[in-house]
């Protein structure tokens, strides 16, 4: 048997159209639902089933609409398209719409024959769409065949709802805890990363020798690194677990044709050889190159993004070079953070227990320095321990103080140091964070009596009379409540989120939820925690949500849709973790355009004041100079910490607190302190100017975005398809009254057929009434809402039924669209014919992979004055405008019938010139791909795209001059 149909054609096969694939075979024909997604592909085999070529059947003049017909059946059309015939394959097929400014990283990624990148975007910019674009576009193409996402545990869940929510990419979690059941599923000697084609993995996990050969050996050919600082080490860095990462990563990138994304906010730590490093896994080459020379700027530019929210806030303006705004694209970041610093005072009660458990450290740290330098240094982190314990909560000095510090079992003096120094640096590695929250605890020995006899006074101390810290914390939250804010209390211990949960409850209003997630719950745990949070306060309008933390969720954990503040309870010695933990809220997507946060610090305990002051000011103001976070340099920060401790343990005294900041020892730490960090800013400030992305110009990003723009739809189009079409089929909208053009839509008194379209996207509760379906003018929406973009699976199933609905005629309910109109209107003064045309496209697109044959789609308007067989075709221009013409007189329905039916009679004359019109736009299309890959040789060499023939007519639409409508038919 031969191949009767090619690549393109429609057959109609089991009662419905079908676009035949080029995967297709003699005897095996692989296709599409005509209007279909991918999703619905099925092989079908003529032997055994009945398979007959088809032709698109004409519209009916019998079925007539009125004005809006041809709009909403041309919108409907354009978002069912899954296999845009432009130059990026994904866009069509992904539920997310980008901003103007991630096409930048894509555009680069698409010059590439192996991509190499490293994104470094400001926090809340957007980085996991931007490195999802480009996985999504490179499997797409078939450039990729699997993907890998290195990352921390604690995100792995998120990279893979994202990756499948907004990319469509079902990927497996390969993680300690998953790990034993994928192996069961394997066969003798099969790889579990040949198993699965995409996969999310633990990077700690996979970095031990035990894993890390195997996962070298068969890893992907497209991986994707998230944190990527975290994984790359300095020449004098002591951390194994670093070392660890960089080799696994350092051999990954040994393979010249894998493509590799490098992800992290903060690429430069201050330590140029780490950079460095960095920059060696995705070339080589840059590890050695002077980066300040034209040939280092030109060949990082080729490989590093790196932006601010100030960057792309406003993007395509004519402040970019461009003639005009019509592009202009503003992204609605919330404005600068509100900052509240708020005081407390310790009670009695509190104060002589602090002074108390000063005095027992101090004599341990004296007492142990004549004991050797290992036993001093155990002696000194254990203090530190106790003190960080006893100012965060009662339970937690109670916990602290009557467990055995793991610093004691160190073996010197430097391991005791390497244990004990992110107990005063909070270090950033999400990883590390895992378990870090549990309250440590100080060493039991011969004091035993007396440690214990210090944890019952603490332990008698909670609740708000004994703790005014809690009393404060009520205090501020019910401020931040009252003005509708939903915060975030981050704390540093479980023992003291626990406690703070528990005596939050019921003190917040019978209308506040508070729920506590710390590192004892699993990553999924603590998604689910909070989802039910969300959703038991999002069931009436004046329920407000309170979210205890630890910083098991200060980094990565997108917060922003729930949460609009945040409470530091406890200081975090390094501002940085301060940074990232408002950065879960502070970012796109969050609705509030003012993040409000408060920090809790004790007036009288002898260190939050000061931390306060030189540290998380002083970071403050560098990030509001700058518009950017500069890390506070490790050593001359511990000498700050160090210099206040080692005052209260050995010299401080209550009444002698003043004399701390005269100190010598402080003066000199704080002055290092003060020009390190200057320096460390200036070098970042040179770093942003020296690196700026200029691979990329504006110009090149608004051509693409137009074309985007003019294949898809743009974002107002969207809105008015939606609320045009919920309206016709029965909808009730309710606007939100806020000027956000939000709006609600109870649809359970709509026709069955969109019930039943929408009811695997919104649940049965939306579709019987009992909630409204919330719609968002943002694309960052929370889940239970929709965004108003072509993407998003709510407005994909509104448009599947309006369309099916204008295809079949026989169909019941309301049939908003229609394939014929005429319509009588001041908008022509001749008869104009408007053509809804869909064309589709067999495209050649080699690759390093071997050629990959595909078939598109596109819809175009056209549209001609007079009958014809004498048509003068109108510009495209003047086609669209017709769109929004508005009715002027009526029409009566049998002269309308017959004049379509006449021009319908008539539309073989007008074949030759669809046919030249869909040639021209092979042409256009084909250097669209050329363009978009100008520095891929081997992409662009072989490329063909030809129109599959004939054009498929979806609408016919007449439009008459309203004076003499009726005379003209």
């Amino acid at each position: 048997m031969t191949l009767t149909y090619s690549a393109g054609s429609l057959v109609t096969a089991r009662g419905r159209e079908w676009v035949v694939l080029p995967e297709s075979a003699p005897d095996m024909l692989v296709l599409r639902p005509l209007g279909g997604s991918d999703d619905d592909i099925a092989a079908v085999f003529p032997a055994f089933e009945d398979v007959r070529g088809a032709e698109f059947p004409p519209p009916s003049a019998a079925d007539l609409g009125d004005h809006r017909a041809a709009g909403l059946l041309r919108f409907a059309l354009r978002i069912g398209f899954r296999s845009g015939a432009g130059p990026f394959r994904s866009l069509a097929g992904i539920a997310v719409e980008p901003r103007a400014y991630q096409l930048v990283p894509l555009l680069m990624a698409l010059r590439q024959s192996t991509v190499r990148l490293l994104i470094s975007d400001d926090v809340g910019i957007g980085k996991t769409v931007e490195a999802g674009l480009i996985a999504s576009e490179l499997l797409a193409q078939g450039e990729a065949r699997g993907l890998a996402v290195l990352c921390s545990p604690a995100l792995a869940e998120q990279w893979q709802e994202e990756l499948r929510i907004k990319f469509g990419l079902d990927a497996e979690l390969v993680l300690a805890s998953t790990v034993s059941r994928l192996e069961r599923g394997l066969d003798l000697g099969q790889s579990l990363f040949d198993k699965y084609p995409h996969v999310i993995v633990s990077t700690d996990f996979i970095k031990s020798t035990r894993h890390r050969d195997d996962f070298v050996k068969h890893c992907p050919d497209l991986v994707i690194v998230d944190e990527a600082h975290t994984c790359v080490v300095a020449d004098d860095t002591t951390s194994t677990q670093n070392q660890l990462r960089y080799e696994l990563l350092r051999r990954v990138a040994e393979d010249a044709e894998r493509h590799l994304l490098l992800v992290t906010a903060t690429p430069h730590s201050g330590k140029e050889s780490a950079f460095r490093n960095l920059l060696g896994l995705v070339r080589p080459e840059l590890a050695g190159t002077d980066l300040d020379s034209d040939r280092g700027r030109r060949l990082l530019a080729q490989h590093f993004v790196q932006r601010k929210r100030a960057d792309v806030r406003q993007y395509l303006t004519t402040e970019d070079g461009l003639g005009d705004d019509s592009l202009a694209e503003r992204t609605a970041f919330p404005s600068d953070r509100f900052f509240k610093d708020e005081t407390y005072k310790l009670s009695p009660a509190y104060r002589a227990l602090l002074d108390d458990a000063i005095a027992y450290a101090s004599e341990r740290v004296e007492a142990a320095g004549s004991q050797g330098k290992r036993e001093a240094r155990i002696a000194w982190w254990s203090a530190i321990a106790l003190l960080r314990s006893l100012v965060s909560s009662p339970r937690a000095a109670a916990q602290t103080l009557r467990t055995r510090s793991a610093a004691a079992a160190a073996a010197s003096a430097e391991e005791a140091d390497r244990f004990g120094a992110p107990l005063t640096r909070d270090a950033a590695d999400s990883d590390s964070l895992e378990g870090m929250d549990v309250a440590p605890g100080a060493e039991t020995d011969d004091a035993g009596a007396r440690l214990a006899e210090l944890a019952d006074r603490a332990a008698a101390l909670e609740g708000p009379e004994g703790d005014l810290k809690l009393k404060a914390l009520l205090k501020h939250l019910k401020a931040l409540l009252a003005d509708g804010y939903h915060p975030i209390v981050f704390c540093r211990y479980i023992p003291t989120a626990e406690y703070v949960a528990e005596h939050l409850g019921g003190k917040l209003g019978k209308k506040t939820a508070v729920r506590a997630v710390t590192g004892t719950l699993s990553p999924q745990q603590r998604i689910e925690r909070i989802e039910e949070l969300a959703e038991e306060a999002g069931q009436d309008p004046a329920a407000r949500r309170v979210l205890v933390a630890t910083d098991c969720l200060s980094e990565g954990v997108n917060l922003q849709h729930h949460f609009d503040a945040v409470v530091h309870y406890d200081l975090a010695w390094n501002p940085t973790r301060h940074d990232q933990r408002e950065g879960r809220v502070d970012r796109y997507g969050q609705q509030r355009d003012e993040v409000r946060v408060v920090t809790l610090y004790g007036s009288d305990n002898g260190i939050d004041g000061k931390v306060l002051d030189v540290l998380i000011k002083k970071h403050r103001q560098i990030k509001k100079d700058l518009g950017i976070s500069v890390s506070v340099p490790d050593e001359t920060s511990s000498g700050v910490t160090d210099a206040i401790v080692e005052w209260l343990l050995l010299r401080g005294r209550e009444g002698e607190q003043g004399t701390l900041f005269e100190a010598d020892s402080f003066q000199q730490s704080f002055a290092d302190l003060e020009a390190d960090w200057k320096s460390a800013a200036e070098r970042e400030t040179r770093s942003r100017s020296r690196f700026a992305q200029r691979s990329i110009h504006p110009e090149e990003v608004a051509r693409e975005v137009l074309a985007i723009r003019d294949t898809l739809g743009r974002a107002d189009e969207v809105n008015d398809f939606v609320r045009t079409s919920l309206a016709a089929l029965g909808a009730h909208l309710v606007e939100a009254g806020d000027g956000s053009g939000d709006f609600t839509a109870e649809v359970s008194g709509t026709s069955a057929g969109l019930r039943d379209a929408l009811a695997p996207v919104v649940g049965s509760a939306a579709v019987e009434g009992a909630r409204p379906i919330p719609f968002r003018t943002t694309s960052a929406v929370a889940r239970g809402e929709a965004a108003l973009v072509r993407t998003d699976p709510v407005v994909g199933a509104i448009a599947a039924h309006v369309l099916n609905s204008a295809l079949d005629s026989q169909a019941d309910g309301r049939r908003p669209a229609r394939r014929c109109g005429v319509v009588a209107t001041r908008a022509v003064d001749t008869r104009t014919t408007l053509l809804l045309v869909r064309y589709r496209f067999h495209l050649t697109l080699p690759s390093r992979q071997g050629e990959k044959q595909l078939v598109a789609e596109d819809s175009r308007l056209l549209a001609f004055q007079g009958a014809p067989k004498n048509a003068v075709w109108l510009p495209e221009d003047q086609a669209h405008a017709l769109l929004t013409a508005q009715a002027a007189d009526s029409v009566d329905p049998d002269h309308g019938e017959a004049m379509v039916t006449r021009v319908l009679g008539q539309l073989p004359a007008v074949t030759d010139h669809l046919e030249q019109y869909g040639d021209t736009l092979s042409a256009e299309l084909h250097e669209s791909h050329r363009r978009v890959r100008r520095a891929s040789d081997e992409i662009v060499r072989g490329l063909r795209i030809t129109a599959q023939k004939p054009a498929d007519v979806l609408g016919v639409y007449v439009y008459l001059p309203a004076a003499s409508g009726e005379a003209a038919v």
